[in-house]
């Protein structure tokens, strides 16, 4: 079902309920979601985070994996979550949190099988009922968290201190495939630089976040785990530099909707 968000009204939604679900069925297509600097600590422990920039808009975006295939959600097991953490934009859903005029608004997916007459109440005497109460403050985390990201994600790429790699995945049946469009954080580089920097990321509050995102890529061995009993298993995955000469005939890892607001990466 094509989504369609339209702007959050008391008036025209009045009646309107959410069956509330935490098996997050929306994402079973999903590979990629959206993550945001203040949740890098809890997503680094359960799933990499890679960074990945859209070709036409030149911007780019931190996502978290949740598959290696394209369309596979690893987390998503007998339509049931797996995973001990939830982005900040899957669980947002069927909510979101987008430009409206000149201030920031709530929209809903109105063709969500999530929304109906079912569920919870939006609205009450009037006024939003607690639960969107609740679904409004954790829209508005997500709205900072995004804006603090943006100034992460232009730090980094002014320290220069992003790494295009490519993730090899040789899978148990002989295939091996090469997944391209996506960078991390130099660890290298990061050591080179001056004290006065290091300081300057550290009064930011950069560091901690910069140290959840290398760590992360150890949840890469998770992904290989849990691809065990699928049809198509992966026997190991491999990091490389981009310019490697195996990485020629590199395959892309695009991004997904609605879980991931990123843009997809560019398949070779």
């Amino acid at each position: 079902m094509t989504m369609n968000y339209i702007p959050l009204d008391k008036n025209k939604h009045k009646d309107l309920h959410v069956n509330h679900s935490s098996d997050f069925a929306h994402t079973k297509d999903t590979h990629l979601a959206a993550a945001s600097l203040r949740e890098y600590a809890q997503i680094a422990s359960c799933m990499p985070i890679i960074f990945i920039t859209d070709p036409q808009s030149q911007t780019t975006h931190s996502v978290a994996m949740l598959g290696i295939d394209q369309g596979v959600n690893l987390f998503l097991k007998d339509e049931k979550w797996s995973g001990h953490v939830v982005p900040l934009n899957i669980q947002r859903y069927p909510f979101d949190v987008r430009p409206d005029g000149d201030k920031l608004g709530v929209f809903i997916d109105e063709n969500s099988p999530l929304v109906g007459k079912e569920g919870e109440p939006l609205f009450k005497d009037d006024a939003p009922s607690p639960y969107l109460e609740n679904r409004q403050k954790l829209l508005s985390e997500l709205a900072n968290s995004e804006l603090a990201t943006r100034d992460f994600i232009a730090k980094i790429e002014e320290l220069g201190l992003f790494d295009s790699i490519v993730m090899r995945a040789q899978y148990v049946n002989g295939q091996q495939r090469n997944i391209n469009g996506m960078k991390t954080i130099s660890e290298k580089r990061l050591q080179e630089l001056d004290t006065d920097t290091i300081l300057d990321l550290h009064k930011l509050g950069y560091l901690g976040a910069i140290y959840a995102v290398m760590l992360s890529l150890g949840q890469i061995n998770r992904l290989v785990q849990l691809t065990q009993g699928s049809e198509n298993p992966v026997r190991g995955i491999q990091l490389m530099p981009e310019e490697a000469p195996e990485a020629a005939t590199a395959e892309a890892a695009p991004a997904e909707k609605p879980a991931a607001k990123a843009k997809k990466a560019t398949k070779k």
